[in-house]
C-alpha cells in the first residue's frame, strides 16, 4: 500500500500549509497562530470534536469511526520552534527575526493534519481517533501541561504514538528503538558569588572567573570517575556568563548546561555529584555556589509489542524493507516521554532528503516525507482500531 489516497491527492495542499507554517514560526506556548490554523483545519476537515487551550496553545481533535468502539489510539505532534536566525535560503524562510522551524515540527504538524483530512474522510476504523497537536516540546514542557491540564482525562487513550523526522538522507526509512530510547534530561544552573575588584588589583577579589573554568573542569569529571563505566551519561557546559567591562574582575558568575541519562539512578549520581563539587569549591575559595538542577524531559520508552504494531503499519505505507528495529538509543530527549509514562505507545523516526543535523540554523525538511508520515500516521489509528 503506498500513500493513501486522500492523503497522496492532497499533496499540494499539505505543503502550502507547511510552508505557511514555516515561513510563521512561533516559540513554546506562544503558538496562537499555529494552533489557530491547526483547529480552523481540523474544522474544515469534518473532526467532529475540536478542543483547544490544553497546554495554553495545545489542540485536540476527536475523530469517530464507522463502529463507536471504546477503545481510543492517540497521535501526537509537536508545533513549537527553536529560536534560532534561519540561514537556510528557502523561498518559505521564516519570516520572524530570531526564530526558526530548526526541527521540523512544523511538518510534524502537518503530517498530522494530513492523517486528520484522511481519517475524517474515511473513518474505517471502530474507536475514536485522538489527534494531539502539542505546544513547547523545545524544554519548556508542553506535554507536562497538557497533562496537568487535563489531557488524559479529558481524552483518554489506550495507545499512543509520536514521530520525529531524521534528516539521514534515506527518504522513507522508518526505524523504532524498542524500550529504552531516548535520554532523560535535566538542565541546570550553577550561581557563583565572589568578590569583585579592580582587575589591576586581583589580590583584593575572590575570582569568580577563575572559580567558573575551574569548575568546568570539575563538572567533566562526574562521567569519567563517578558514573560506572557502563552507564551512559553526558554532562555538558552549555553558558558561561560572568563580566561587563574590560578592568573589573566580575563578583559573580553563572554555568548552565544539561545532563543526559537513561537510568534515573545516574541522574542521581550526577546530580548529587554536582552538588558536592559545587559546596567544595565554594569552601576551598571561600565564595558562595548555588547549584540548582532539575528534570526537564523523563526517559523515553517505547513499548515492545506496539512498537512491532507501527513497524507493521510504517511498512504497508513505505515497504518491509524500509523499517527497522534496530535503531539504537539517542542521547537526545523527547518530551513525548512524558505521555509515554502515562500512555504505552511508540516513538518512531522517519528519514527524508538532506543530511544538515536538527537545531541548525541550515536545516531543511524534505517535503517528500509530508504525506509520508501523514499516511503512517492514519494507517497506526486503522491498524489498532480495525473493523469487525
Amino acid at each position: 500500500m503506498p500513500v493513501l489516497p486522500i492523503i497522496n491527492a492532497a499533496d499540494a495542499e499539505l505543503k502550502s500549509i507547511y510552508e505557511d507554517l514555516h515561513a510563521h514560526p512561533e516559540i513554546g506556548f506562544q503558538e496562537s497562530r499555529t494552533s489557530g490554523i491547526v483547529a480552523q483545519k481540523l474544522k474544515e476537515y469534518g473532526v467532529d470534536e475540536v478542543h483547544t487551550g490544553l497546554g495554553k496553545t495545545g489542540v485536540v481533535g476527536l475523530i469517530h469511526g464507522k463502529s463507536r468502539g471504546n477503545k481510543r489510539v492517540g497521535v501526537r505532534a509537536d508545533m513549537d520552534a527553536l529560536p534560532i536566525d534561519e540561514i537556510s535560503g528557502v523561498a518559505f524562510s521564516s519570516e520572524n527575526p530570531g526564530v526558526m522551524h530548526a526541527c521540523g515540527h512544523d511538518g510534524h504538524t502537518t503530517m498530522l493534519l494530513g492523517a486528520a483530512k484522511h481519517l475524517a474522510a474515511t473513518r474505517d476504523f471502530d474507536g475514536t481517533a485522538v489527534l494531539i497537536f502539542q505546544p513547547a516540546e523545545e524544554g519548556l514542557g508542553g506535554a507536562r501541561q497538557m497533562i496537568k491540564d487535563g489531557l488524559f482525562d479529558q481524552f483518554p487513550c489506550d495507545e499512543i504514538y509520536g514521530m520525529h523526522n531524521y534528516p539521514n538522507g534515506k527518504p522513507g526509512k522508518m526505524d523504532i528503538c524498542k524500550g529504552v530510547a531516548m535520554a532523560g534530561a535535566a538542565f541546570f544552573d550553577i550561581d557563583i558569588k565572589g568578590v569583585g575588584s579592580h582587575a589591576a588589583m586581583p589580590q583584593g577579589a575572590k575570582d569568580t572567573v577563575v572559580i567558573a573554568s575551574a569548575l568546568v573542569g570539575q563538572l567533566q569529571t562526574i562521567v569519567s570517575r563517578n558514573v560506572p563505566p557502563l552507564e551512559s551519561c553526558v554532562v555538558s557546559v552549555t553558558q558561561i556568563h560572568a563580566g561587563a567591562a574590560y578592568n573589573v574582575v566580575p563578583e559573580t558568575a553563572k554555568l548552565c548546561g544539561t545532563i543526559r541519562y537513561f537510568k534515573d539512578e545516574v541522574y542521581e549520581i550526577a546530580r548529587s555529584r554536582m552538588e558536592a563539587l559545587c559546596k567544595g569549591m565554594a569552601e576551598a575559595y571561600g565564595v558562595e555556589i548555588k547549584p540548582d538542577a532539575r528534570n526537564i524531559f523523563d526517559v523515553l520508552h517505547n513499548d515492545s509489542e506496539l512498537s512491532d504494531a507501527y513497524l507493521e503499519a510504517a511498512a504497508d505505507i513505505v515497504g518491509a524493507e524500509n523499517v527497522s528495529s534496530d535503531a539504537a538509543p539517542a542521547t537526545g530527549s523527547e518530551d513525548f516521554a512524558d505521555m509515554l509514562k502515562i500512555v504505552p505507545g511508540s516513538y518512531c523516526r522517519l528519514g527524508h532528503t538532506g543530511t544538515i543535523g536538527l537545531h541548525n540554523p541550515s536545516f531543511v525538511l524534505g517535503q517528500e516525507i509530508l504525506p509520508v508520515g501523514a499516511s503512517i500516521m492514519a494507517r497506526i489509528v486503522e491498524r489498532r482500531l480495525p473493523l469487525n
